[in-house]
Order: structure tokens, then C-alpha cells, then sequence
């Protein structure tokens, strides 16, 4: 059956010409296993079709709000599903973003209006989001060869060939020769795969033909994103919607722009050697679960680790929030929708003295919320097993 399934799928793929997109369901015969997982995954599942999954509804439409202008029958997709459901209208064969968005965390309804300072793209857009197309502003990073003439795509959400490139001579002839692997490209090719839509830029070529993409137009894996894409500009010492001072992210979506300034990616680490998109068990779809995934790089007394025992590095207790590395290391300090806040992505400790002079949210206050900087500041100079330098 699984051979029978396989020359199906290569029949209907031409022959001849430069590769095409053929869809990820010509991938399930061969990597069945896989498909399977990716398929579950929030990747595989960005906008969806209310009317044929009701239950990826998740704002609350039993209940009038005034924010809620529209009925769920109007909404063609919903985007999102960790933390803020936005509701997608079609109109023609154009989609655009109504005015208001689900705060999953939180469950309330918000506005959904991007405002003078909340995008660069405002000042090439009118006011009102039906004219707001999500083709050009949207679509690009939420399916597989948006056609930006037609507004047609192979496939809806992050399929397979978004990341392995076309993969009709693959399906047709099976060869690593002949189909993108990310973990066979060097370490910038390969975070350009991830970088291409998790990070804030635009187009070089903007406009094109008078409209301006916030996404990376004409990008395939394999191919150098710097050639297509600006990643969005940043003077130090300044916030902006999109940076804070220090030019770590002030937005979602931009954990590229974080992680290209990293030491991490400096030494050549991938977004997935700790990632896999494919789906795992783990939050984020990390390879292994909490600190069991930083501290096999970086456990007490390697190279590149703390010295000492993990409690005498944190001053927290094993198990506990204050334990945790993504907590120090990775703040949430990415605001996601009103007050949730999202995993930074240069590693950096933000010092009591950043968030005093640069407003940067302190990950210890994120914890311990009803203290105060100065008490954050007291406490870290009493570690002395600690660089006061670097804490300060």
C-alpha cells in the first residue's frame, strides 16, 4: 500500500522543468511518521477554517462585547492558537484582519487595529482594515508559494516545502541531491530558513509593483535571506515599536533579529539544535524539556557553564521558577498582546541597571512582582559568587 501511495504521488508531479510545489501531502508516504507529528503542530496549523474545525474557535462569541463587530459566521480563518487568536474576513479573493482579537491567556476580547506607531508599513496603508490586505502583510509566512500575482497558494500554513524548498523531483526520484535539508546548510542558510518569517524587516525590492510586503518575497531555502530581506533597522540608545535601547526585540515575531546579535549564533548554534518544527512533546517544540536542553551544552563546570552547582549559580532551588534558564537568560520581555509578554532570544541578562536606565522589564520582577528594582539590586550584590560587574 505505502509503494502503491508513493507512485501516486509521483505521477502527479511533471516531469520536466525547474522543481515545482507539490504540497505536503505528497511528503506523508515516505515520511509518514513525521508527517504525523508536524501535522499537530501550531506550524501546521496557523489559519484555519472555522467551518471546517469549529473547535479552533477559541474567543468567546456567545456573548456581545462591543469590540466584536462581526458574527463568526463572517470569519473565513482563524489565526492563532497560544496567544491571541485574530479572525480573518474574505472579501473577493482577498482576506483582511477584523477589528478585534482573542487574548487566549487572558480570555478577553481586544481591539485588532495596527496604529501609527505599530508597524512600519502604516504609512503605505489606509486607515480602515478592510483595505488592509492580508496578502501582502500576512499570507506570505502563513502558507507554502504565496503567488503575489493571483493571490493563490500551493498550501495553507507552514508545509513542508516552506522549509525544504519545492519538492517535486524529490517526490518523483527520493535523493538528498534533490531537496533542501536545512541541517545540511551552512549555520546561516539554516537559520535563514527560520529567519525568513520569525523576524521583523522588509523587502529590499519594496515596493513591488506599488505594493509593500512585510515578508521576505522570492525567498526559497538554500538561498541567502540578506539578498532579499532588511532586517529592520535599529540606533542604539533609541525605543522604537520595534526595539528596545539595547536592540533587543520589543515585538512579537522577531526572535531572527534577536538571535542574529547572540553569541549563540555567532558560534554557529541553529535554531534547531534546540527546536524541532516537526513537533515534540516540549513548549516551543524544544528537543528535550526546561534546563535539560541548555544544560547539555552548558551544565555546571563545562566550559561553557556555570561553575559550581546549578543552585549556587540561580540562588534558587532546583525545581523551582527562579531555577529555570530560559527565565534569566531568555526574559519574557517581547510583548505578544497587551500585557503577556513573550521569551527573548539573545540570551543577555537584563541588568537591574538596563531596566533603571532603558525601561527593559527585569526577569527577576517578572517573578517576583511585588518587589522593587532596588530590592532586585540588594539581593544580587549579595551573591558573591557572582561578577558585581556584570549583575550591576
Amino acid at each position: 500500500m505505502k509503494m502503491a501511495t508513493l507512485l501516486l504521488a509521483a505521477a502527479a508531479v511533471p516531469a520536466s522543468g525547474a522543481a515545482t510545489y507539490v504540497g505536503s501531502q505528497s511528503c506523508k508516504p515516505c515520511h509518514a511518521s513525521v508527517y504525523e507529528r508536524w501535522r499537530r503542530t501550531r506550524m501546521a496549523n496557523v489559519v484555519v477554517d472555522p467551518r471546517l474545525h469549529p473547535e479552533a474557535v477559541l474567543g468567546d462569541f456567545t456573548k456581545p462585547n462591543p469590540l466584536v463587530t462581526f458574527r463568526l459566521s463572517d470569519v473565513a480563518f482563524v489565526y492563532g492558537s497560544k496567544w491571541k487568536q485574530r479572525y480573518f474576513a474574505l472579501r473577493g479573493n482577498t482576506y483582511y484582519v477584523l477589528p478585534a482579537q482573542w487574548d487566549i491567556q487572558n480570555r478577553v476580547w481586544r481591539p485588532y487595529h495596527v496604529g501609527k506607531d505599530n508597524d512600519w508599513w502604516y504609512a503605505y496603508y489606509p486607515e480602515d482594515n478592510k483595505d488592509r490586505p492580508t496578502g501582502p502583510l500576512c499570507d506570505g509566512c502563513h502558507s507554502v508559494n504565496y503567488n503575489i500575482a493571483t493571490g493563490q497558494v500551493t498550501e495553507w500554513n507552514v508545509g513542508c516545502e516552506r522549509c525544504h524548498g519545492p519538492g517535486s523531483d524529490h517526490v518523483r526520484q527520493p535523493s538528498p541531491a534533490n531537496i533542501v535539508n536545512p541541517s545540511r546548510l551552512d549555520f546561516v542558510a539554516a537559520n535563514d530558513v527560520c529567519i525568513q518569517c520569525h523576524s521583523q524587516g522588509r523587502p529590499k525590492a519594496n515596493p513591488i509593483k506599488n505594493v509593500y510586503y512585510d515578508w521576505a518575497v522570492g525567498f526559497t531555502p538554500g538561498a541567502r535571506l540578506a539578498d532579499i530581506w532588511d532586517l529592520e533597522e535599529h540606533k542604539l540608545g533609541q525605543t522604537t515599536f520595534t526595539h528596545y535601547p539595547d536592540g533587543e526585540a520589543r515585538k512579537n515575531r522577531m526572535q531572527g533579529n534577536d538571535f542574529v546579535q547572540s553569541l549563540m549564533y555567532r558560534r554557529g548554534v541553529t535554531c534547531f539544535s534546540c527546536h524541532d518544527v516537526h513537533g515534540t512533546a516540549n513548549p516551543a517544540d524544544t528537543l528535550k524539556p526546561g534546563n535539560a536542553l541548555c544544560l547539555e551544552c552548558h551544565g555546571p563546570q563545562s566550559p561553557n557553564g556555570p561553575r559550581g552547582t546549578l543552585e549556587a549559580h540561580t540562588h534558587h532551588r532546583t525545581g523551582t521558577s527562579g531555577s529555570l534558564c530560559v527565565n534569566c537568560h531568555m526574559p519574557r520581555i517581547a510583548p505578544e498582546i497587551a500585557h503577556v509578554n513573550i521569551h527573548g532570544h539573545t540570551f543577555r541578562f537584563v541588568t537591574p541597571s538596563m531596566t533603571r536606565d532603558y525601561n527593559i522589564p527585569n526577569p527577576c520582577l517578572d517573578c517576583h512582582n511585588t518587589k522593587t528594582l532596588a530590592w532586585v539590586e540588594s539581593q544580587l550584590a549579595s551573591w558573591r559568587n557572582v561578577s558585581p560587574w556584570r549583575v550591576k
